[in-house]
């Protein structure tokens, strides 16, 4: 929960009016998209079930402005104002790709919107465990005697929202009873996880920021518990770029398989905060302090191989056959017998579980503090200048 403090704090609260203009009329036919596609396109915007996102919906308005007006040619709002800010700046990211390619990628965005909605509300509706339960944000399974828990928003870089965390919780909780050997985790698409939404605290509820901090710290501690907790082995799948929790978590990993093209970010201090999921503690014990401080005190990103080489991932595989490679060990040792492999983790870790828990308090006391700071909100605000100006 790194980035909570971009949650909290964020100044950009976009929520984007229609990108569709009453008024205006696509006259052209372009690149093989007609105006009967392009005008369809624009109507299926009103049947995602799901919000894709500041990022995506910034993405969509300048498309559209871009196709319907060209090349951005309007003056640069004031820093101030954010939300016509942050429009401005993705319209003009477009720079002079044509109205005829705008028009493409428009229809291209919407389809796979359209596509990836339809598979979500199908994945509501689908019992991952034999136990009726079902799950938004996660893709959860059993076969093999492998329990696979996907996190499942691909067109958000598997961003963790609070929801995604409490359904995390609730399927670690149920893998630990079921008939599983071990149990996996990866992500959906192209990232193994982008880190936390910054959409979980867009705005300050009534009760105030202090409460919000307070909610979030013991959000979170709990989540980084049931990672302590868990009784079977557990395997970390790393199938892409891996921030913020998703990387500090994995030390309380017993393997981390990772393809080549993977990478691990916790840009802590950056944001003005402070290292979780245990890693205050992990990370100097794998790596030693100076690499540990080089990640968590300075922003340091790690690719695959530099991973391995520190002892945070187990092995590295080749892009290519990564998932042939990883699936086929993990089903050779999802056979050996169950409760051997369970007592063996627990006897490999019983002699810290104490330690570790008492890490994870100390780390969210320090972090419920850092959201409520001044110095925390000047550089999340430091952070959205810079991004703004990119």
């Amino acid at each position: 929960m790194a980035v909570l403090g971009v949650k909290v704090f964020s100044p950009v609260h976009l929520v984007l009016e229609s990108v569709c203009s009453p008024s205006c009329v696509c006259v052209c036919v372009c690149a093989g998209v007609t105006v009967e596609q392009f005008e369809q396109a624009k109507g299926k915007l009103s049947t995602l079930k799901k919000d894709p996102g500041n990022e995506v919906k910034l993405k969509i308005y300048a498309l559209f402005k871009q196709a319907t007006q060209g090349p951005c040619n309007t003056p640069k709002p004031g820093m101030l104002d954010f939300v016509n800010k942050a429009k401005w700046d993705a319209w003009k990211s477009l720079g002079s790709t044509s109205q005829e390619e705008a028009r493409q990628q428009y229809c291209d965005l919407i389809g796979s919107l359209v596509a990836a909605d339809s598979g979500n509300s199908a994945q509501v509706s689908a019992q991952p465990t034999g136990n009726g339960s079902t799950y938004e944000t996660l893709a959860v399974s059993m076969e093999d005697d492998i329990t696979t828990i996907k996190l499942n928003r691909p067109l958000k870089k598997n961003a963790i929202t609070n929801q995604m965390y409490n359904e995390i919780i609730a399927a670690l909780e149920q893998t630990a009873k079921d008939d599983s050997v071990i149990t996996v985790f990866t992500g959906a698409g192209d990232f193994y996880s982008s880190g936390n939404d910054l959409t979980n605290f867009t705005q300050i509820p009534e009760d105030g920021l202090e409460q919000m901090a307070k909610r979030g710290g013991e959000l979170l501690r709990r989540y980084v518990n049931a990672y302590i907790d868990f009784p079977k082995p557990l395997v970390a799948v790393v199938n892409g770029p891996a921030m913020g929790i998703s990387v500090t978590l994995l030390g309380l990993f017993d393997l981390v398989y990772a393809t080549e093209r993977a990478t691990f970010h916790t840009p802590f201090s950056q944001l003005g905060q402070t290292a979780e999921g245990c890693s205050s503690y992990t990370f100097p014990k794998i790596m030693g302090t100076a690499k540990a401080t080089e990640m968590l005190l300075f922003n340091k990103k790690l690719t695959a191989v530099q991973a391995c080489e520190l002892g945070l991932v187990t092995e590295v595989f080749p892009d290519s056959s990564f998932q042939s490679e990883v699936w086929t060990r993990l089903k050779a040792y999802a056979k050996l017998p169950r409760n051997s492999l369970s007592f063996s983790k627990q006897l490999i870790r019983s002699t810290e579980k104490q330690r570790l828990h008492e890490v994870n308090d100390a780390e969210v006391e320090c972090l419920v503090e850092r959201w409520m700071s001044d110095e925390c909100f000047n550089a999340v605000m430091s952070f959205f200048q810079i991004k703004a100006k990119l």
